[in-house]
C-alpha cells in the first residue's frame, strides 16, 4: 500500500474517532407526537456516528435549565442547557404534520422538521436544517419525512466533526457604557448613517416564525465592522439576514471627548409575520 493512501486512511479514521467522541443530546422541546417520533428516528440514525446520550436523562436536564423558547436561544441560555445536560452539543427537533392548500393544486399535507444543532461550549448555532415532505395523504408525507433522517444524520455528524475546535474568544474591547456612568460622560455611541431593516425571509414567513435576533458588533475606530457574533439566533435565514443588513450599513464610530474609539455594542431585531388581512393598529 502506498504511503499516501495509508496517511489518508489514518486521517479519515482520526476524523471518525473525533466525531464519535462528541457527546450529543437530542431534544424535542415541544413534546409533540411528531417531534418525539422524528427525534427518536434521528437518535437511532446517529448512533455509531456520535455518542448519543439517553433521551430521558437529557430531557430532564434540559427542563432544569428553564428557557422560554428553545428555538430562539441566546448563547448564554444555550451554554446553560449544554452544561446542565453535560454534552458537547445538543440537537433541537420540532416536527409538524399539517394540511396545506395551494392555488391550482388543492389540498395536500406537509410534514416538516426544523432541526437545530447547537454548541454547548459557545452556545452558537452550528447548523440549522429544515426538511419538508409533501403528499396527498398524511401518512405518506410523514413516512417520507422519516426517510430523511439517514442523510440528515450524516450531515450532522460532519458538522460536529471537530466543531469549532479553532473558535477563539473575541478580543477584549470596550462596550457601550451605561447611561449616567463616568464612562458615559462626553460619550457618543456608534450609529449607522442610514438604517437598513433586515429582511423577514420568505422561509420564516411561510412557517410564521416570530423570533428575536441579537447581534454583538465590534466596530473599529475607523467605522469598519471588525466582527459580528449572533448572540441570539433564530434560524430560517433570519440570522444571516441580520448580519447582511448590519454589514450593508455605513457606521459612525463611537466617540469620547472628540476621539474615535473601537466599541462593542448589541443590536436587537424583532421578527413577526404581519397578517395582511388584519386592520392596521
Amino acid at each position: 500500500m502506498k504511503l499516501s493512501n495509508l496517511l489518508l486512511i489514518v486521517v479519515f479514521m482520526g476524523g471518525a474517532q473525533l466525531a464519535a467522541a462528541q457527546r450529543v443530546a437530542i431534544l424535542a422541546p415541544d413534546r409533540s407526537e411528531e417531534s418525539i417520533r422524528y427525534a427518536e428516528h434521528l437518535s437511532t440514525a446517529l448512533h455509531g456516528k456520535l455518542k448519543v446520550l439517553d433521551n430521558d436523562l437529557s430531557r430532564a436536564a434540559y427542563n432544569s435549565a428553564t428557557v422560554e423558547n428553545a428555538f430562539n436561544l441566546t448563547t448564554d441560555e444555550a451554554k446553560r442547557i449544554g452544561a446542565a445536560i453535560g454534552c458537547d452539543a445538543f440537537i433541537l427537533v420540532r416536527a409538524v404534520d399539517q394540511p396545506r392548500v395551494a392555488l391550482g393544486r388543492g389540498n395536500y399535507f406537509e410534514s416538516y422538521a426544523a432541526v437545530f444543532v447547537v454548541s454547548s461550549r459557545t452556545g452558537r448555532l452550528i447548523a440549522s436544517h429544515l426538511l419538508s415532505r409533501e403528499h396527498a395523504e398524511l401518512p405518506q408525507a410523514a413516512k417520507l419525512l422519516t426517510g430523511s433522517v439517514g442523510t440528515l444524520s450524516d450531515t450532522i455528524a460532519v458538522s460536529l466533526r471537530g466543531q469549532e475546535m479553532g473558535a477563539k474568544e473575541p478580543p477584549p474591547i470596550e462596550e457601550v457604557p451605561e447611561s449616567g456612568s463616568p464612562l458615559a460622560r462626553n460619550f457618543r455611541p456608534p450609529a449607522p448613517y442610514r438604517r437598513i431593516k433586515p429582511e423577514y425571509t420568505s422561509k420564516a414567513a411561510f412557517y410564521e416564525i416570530s423570533a428575536t435576533v441579537e447581534a454583538l458588533v465590534d466596530l473599529g475606530a475607523d467605522g469598519k465592522i471588525m466582527r459580528i457574533e449572533i448572540s441570539r439566533w433564530a434560524g430560517f435565514g433570519l440570522d444571516e439576514s441580520v448580519e447582511a443588513a448590519i454589514r450593508e450599513m455605513n457606521w459612525r464610530p463611537a466617540e469620547r471627548n472628540g476621539k474615535f474609539l473601537p466599541m462593542r455594542f448589541l443590536l436587537r431585531y424583532n421578527f413577526k409575520k404581519i397578517d395582511k388581512d388584519q386592520p392596521a393598529q
